[in-house]
């Protein structure tokens, strides 16, 4: 069963059969700026098993480094795959799919590029943001 996925706004709508690889949380310096966030979760899927549903004219694409191309919504940013020429896969942002993989990350990856503030720690969690209170 295809599993769905959209940038922020909509404009752009993607299904995928299914994951390649397990998921990671990429921490080099380039999914730092991409993402704006510490680290980002991607997973593999095959080029055969990913299709554009819906907007494939709003998304753009921007060469990160030598060879990787990264592909976002024109409209609101969000960075949907990346790809690296040669190879028969893309790297999926899994934080846009839709609904649960069914998959759960298994590692951190390129750790050798934290800096000190995104160590991780055992912080509160809050089911929603900051009271304004």
């Amino acid at each position: 069963m295809a599993t769905e996925g959209s940038c922020l706004c909509g404009a752009v709508r993607y299904e995928i059969d299914r994951l390649a690889s397990p998921i990671g949380f990429c921490h080099c310096l380039t999914c730092q700026k991409a993402h704006a966030a510490a680290s980002a979760p991607t997973a593999r899927v095959r080029r055969e098993h990913f299709r554009w549903l819906l907007g494939r004219e709003s998304v753009a694409g921007y060469e990160s480094s030598p060879g990787k191309i990264r592909h976002f919504c024109k409209r609101c940013g969000s960075h949907i795959v990346s790809e690296k020429s040669g190879l028969d896969e893309f790297i999926l942002r899994v934080a846009t799919l839709d609904s649960d993989p069914g998959m759960r990350p298994v590692v951190h990856i390129w750790t050798s590029h934290d800096v000190p503030w995104l160590e991780e720690v055992d912080l509160p969690k809050l089911a929603e943001g900051f009271s304004s209170t």
